[in-house]
C-alpha cells in the first residue's frame, strides 16, 4: 500500500471492454461501509489487483485497509490486492481528475453518495454502488439525472443486489414460475397483500468472523438514511425481481403508493459506545438524542400496488440479534394454487428456508405428487435439491443443499461477477435501469409519505 497527496499517471481508458485479464481498473471512493471491501474479499481475473482509493483520512478510511490487508494475509485463498491511496479534502475531484480507472465502486456514508456516482458518470467512469443510491426525493431527481448521463456517456451504473444471490429466494421465484405448483399470483389487498417481505436487522452483529464497528455517522438518517430508503431497497428490488422477472416496470404507470410508516429503535449511549468505540455522542446526533437515548429511525414499512398487485416490504432495526440468532428475512408470494413462503426463524436454525403451501380446498395428494415431479426436474438445474412434507402441517420444506447456501459475504463477489459479465457484455439488460429507478421511486416517495 501507498499513499499520497499528489500522484499523476496516465488516466485509464473507460471505453468497452472485452474481459480479458486486468482490464478493469479499479477506483474506490470513500470507503465507509463494510461493503467496500466485501466486493474485494475475492480476486476476479478481469480486474486489475492495483485498486486506487480516494477518501478523507479517518477511520473509516482505516478500517477499509485494514480489511483489505486481512484478505491480503489470509492463509487460506489470500487476494492480492494493492492500494493506492489519496487523502484529502477533494478526494472527489482528484478521482475525476486523475482517471486512474475506468469502473468506480463506492460504499459508504450516503449524504453525499448520489452526487458523486452523478461526477463519476459524468466522467466516464463505470459505477458499481452499494445500496442505497438515493435516501431521499431530492436524492431521486440526481440519480434520474445520473443514469441520463451513463446512458450519454454509454457507461453501466449498477447497484449491489445481493438478495438475488440468496437460494431460498431463487427457488421461491423458481416455483413461481410454475403453475401447477404456485398457479397465478393474487392481486392481494392492503390487509392482505399478494407479497410480503421483512426483513430484521441489527446494529450489533460481527463481519467476517469479527464484531462490526460501525461509523458514528452510521446512526445519523441524514447521512445513512432512514431504514426505510436503506434496507427496503433490498426488499423492492426482490418483489419486482421474482413477480415480474425481466419486465420493464415504469414508475409512471405501473407503480401505486398507498401507504407508508416509520419508527425510532432507541439506543443508549452505553450501546452506541459499543456499536462504535465512541464515548459519547457526536454533535450531529443531538436532533435525535430523547432525554438519554438516541432515537434512529430505522424501523418503516411501505405499502404499495405494482402493476395492481398489493405489496409490502418492512424493516425492523433492533440493536443485537438474541444468543445464537442473526438478521432474519420473511417473505411470502401468495399463488391461486399454493404460498411460497421465506421462514427463517429459531425453528430454521436461522437458516432461510423455503417452504410451499396449498391454498385450502386443494386435493392434497394430487398437489403432493405434482410437487415431487417438479422438484425432480429442477435437480437438473439444482443438482441434490429435494422437498419435504412438514410434520402434522398442509405444507412441504424444499430440501436445499448445502452446495447452494452461500453467504451473504459471498454474495458480494456474485454481484461483482455479474457486473463484470454486464460489463463485458457492454450492456445491461433492458429492464434494469427503468426497473432501478422504479424502486428508488418507491423508497424516497415511500419515505416522504411516512414523514407526513
Amino acid at each position: 500500500m501507498s499513499c499520497s497527496s499528489e500522484t499523476s499517471v496516465e488516466s485509464a481508458d473507460s471505453s468497452k471492454l472485452s474481459g480479458a485479464p486486468n482490464e478493469i481498473k479499479l477506483v474506490t471512493l470513500d470507503p465507509g461501509h463494510f461493503h467496500a471491501h466485501l466486493v474485494k474479499k475475492s480476486i476476479y481475473p478481469q480486474v486489475d489487483p492495483t485498486v486506487h482509493v480516494y477518501a478523507p483520512s479517518g477511520p473509516d478510511l482505516q478500517a477499509y485497509l485494514t480489511a483489505i490487508e486481512s484478505y491480503n494475509t489470509r492463509t487460506d485463498d489470500p487476494t492480492n490486492w494493492e492500494m493506492e491511496v489519496y487523502t484529502g479534502n477533494d478526494f472527489l475531484q482528484k478521482m475525476v481528475s486523475e482517471k486512474k480507472g475506468n469502473v468506480m465502486v463506492t460504499a459508504g456514508n450516503n449524504r453525499n453518495k448520489t452526487k458523486n456516482i452523478l461526477s463519476a458518470v459524468e466522467a466516464g467512469f463505470h459505477v458499481l454502488a452499494d445500496k442505497p443510491m438515493a435516501i431521499d426525493t431530492d436524492g431521486f431527481e440526481v440519480l434520474k439525472e445520473a443514469f441520463d448521463v451513463a446512458e450519454k456517456n454509454d457507461v453501466l451504473l449498477f447497484d449491489i443486489m445481493t438478495e438475488r444471490f440468496e437460494i431460498s429466494t431463487i427457488l421461491q421465484k423458481e416455483f413461481s414460475l410454475i403453475p401447477e405448483i404456485f398457479g397465478t399470483l393474487e392481486n392481494g389487498t392492503l390487509e392482505n397483500p399478494a407479497v410480503t417481505k421483512e426483513s430484521v436487522h441489527h446494529f450489533f452483529k460481527t463481519v467476517s468472523g469479527k464484531p462490526l464497528q460501525r461509523p458514528g455517522w452510521f446512526y445519523d438518517v441524514a447521512q445513512q438514511g432512514e431504514g426505510i430508503v436503506d434496507v427496503t431497497t433490498h426488499l423492492v428490488d426482490l418483489v419486482q425481481w421474482e413477480c415480474f422477472p425481466e419486465k420493464i416496470i415504469d414508475y409512471n404507470t405501473d407503480i401505486e403508493m398507498v401507504t407508508a410508516t416509520r419508527w425510532p429503535t432507541e439506543l443508549s449511549l452505553e450501546e452506541f459506545t459499543r456499536s462504535t468505540g465512541l464515548t459519547e455522542f457526536p454533535d450531529y446526533l443531538t436532533p435525535y438524542i430523547k432525554g438519554d437515548v438516541l432515537e434512529v429511525y430505522g424501523n418503516g414499512e411501505i405499502n404499495y400496488k405494482i402493476n395492481g398487485v398489493h405489496a409490502k416490504v418492512s424493516v425492523i432495526w433492533n440493536y443485537v440479534a438474541p444468543e445464537g440468532s442473526a438478521d432474519t428475512h420473511y417473505s411470502i408470494m401468495r399463488g391461486t394454487t399454493s404460498n411460497l413462503v421465506i421462514r427463517q426463524d429459531k425453528k430454521e436454525n436461522y437458516k432461510p428456508e423455503l417452504y410451499i403451501e396449498p391454498v385450502k380446498g386443494t386435493d392434497l395428494a394430487s398437489f403432493e405428487e405434482t410437487l415431487m415431479q417438479k422438484v425432480s426436474a429442477l435437480g437438473s438445474k439444482f443438482q441434490g435439491l429435494g422437498v419435504v412434507k412438514v410434520d402434522g402441517e398442509n405444507s412441504w420444506r424444499i430440501e436445499i443443499p448445502q452446495a447452494f447456501r452461500t453467504s451473504h459475504e459471498d454474495h458480494f463477489r456474485e454481484v461483482t461477477e455479474k457486473y463484470i459479465e454486464h460489463l463485458t457484455a457492454g450492456k445491461l439488460p433492458d429492464w434494469e435501469v427503468p426497473n432501478m429507478i422504479t424502486k428508488y421511486y418507491v423508497t424516497t416517495k415511500g419515505l416522504e409519505m411516512a414523514t407526513k
